[in-house]
């Protein structure tokens, strides 16, 4: 785990040191940079969701024809997810890459903001740039809180903080995760009704976290949320609505068709 660990600790550190000593704004730039490097992943997940949502037409024909087959239904319906390159649960991705992202950060902070002598004294061996250690002991007090510490309920602030970290949580998803499908007989399908009890379980799992464990993880998940937010409004600004692609899709295959007695005609001249 130290692989892992003292490379967040000792980045994390050397933007305090380079920030005026300054570990919200650390933390803000650190999420930065992960939301950067790990852009790729949410850019493929974006795409699925916007695949989904093009493949709809698609999906009402098979849960026309097989209305009274859930099981060829279902089977038919992984069988288009395949098919075009979709994943019926890919709203959970991003969230779920943050995870391992989370626990290292978390343990980072703590390590970071040490309190005691020998926690200072573990902070400057898991440092790996030389002469780093000068920060420490780092200032981990922001607007009356500890940045180190679990959230203090009785604080509107800290309140509030929580209530950031539920709600971008929720947005994200809902930004990210595709259109609920539904069966013929109106009910959502496994994969719809997976993703919807994700979109209620994770904004509470999150919340949690924010309640559980330091405000500074907190800043992190309203950053990562914010971001991962204004990447999928821009995504989906600059791409056509699923229902314009369909309309083209369906207009050309309707030519195409047309066009084919014709060319018939024309080869049989």
């Amino acid at each position: 785990m130290d692989f892992i660990l003292n490379p967040f600790i000792t980045l994390v550190t050397f933007l305090y040191s380079v920030l005026g000593n300054n570990m919200v704004l650390a933390i803000i730039v650190f999420t930065v940079l992960v939301r950067l490097v790990t852009y790729p992943l949410t850019a493929t997940q974006l795409r699925s969701s916007k695949a989904m949502q093009q493949i709809q037409p698609k999906m009402k024909e098979l849960q026309e024809k097989y209305k009274n087959d859930r099981e060829k239904l279902a089977q038919a319906q992984m069988e288009l997810y395949r098919e075009h390159g979709v994943n019926p649960v890919g709203g959970c991705l991003p969230l779920f890459i943050q995870l391992p992202i989370f626990i290292a950060l978390y343990q980072a902070i703590i390590f970071a903001l040490a309190a005691t002598p020998t926690q200072l004294l573990d902070l400057s061996g898991r440092l790996l740039i030389p002469g780093l250690d000068s920060a420490i002991p780092m200032n981990n007090s922001f607007i009356g809180m500890n940045l180190s510490q679990p959230p203090n309920t009785s604080n509107p602030i800290a309140l509030a903080i929580i209530g950031l970290v539920v709600i971008t949580t929720y947005l994200q998803f809902k930004m990210t995760s595709p259109a609920p499908q539904k069966n013929a007989d109106g009910k959502p399908d496994q994969g719809a009704a997976m993703t919807q009890s994700m979109g209620t379980i994770m904004p509470v799992m999150y919340g949690f976290f924010a309640l559980s464990f330091s405000i500074g993880l907190s800043i992190y998940f309203i950053v990562s949320n914010t971001i991962g937010i204004a990447q999928s409004w821009l995504m989906k600004r600059n791409q056509p609505p699923a229902t314009a692609v369909a309309t083209v899709s369906s207009t050309a295959s309707t030519k195409e068709k047309a066009a084919r007695p014709a060319k018939r005609a024309a080869k049989s001249k």
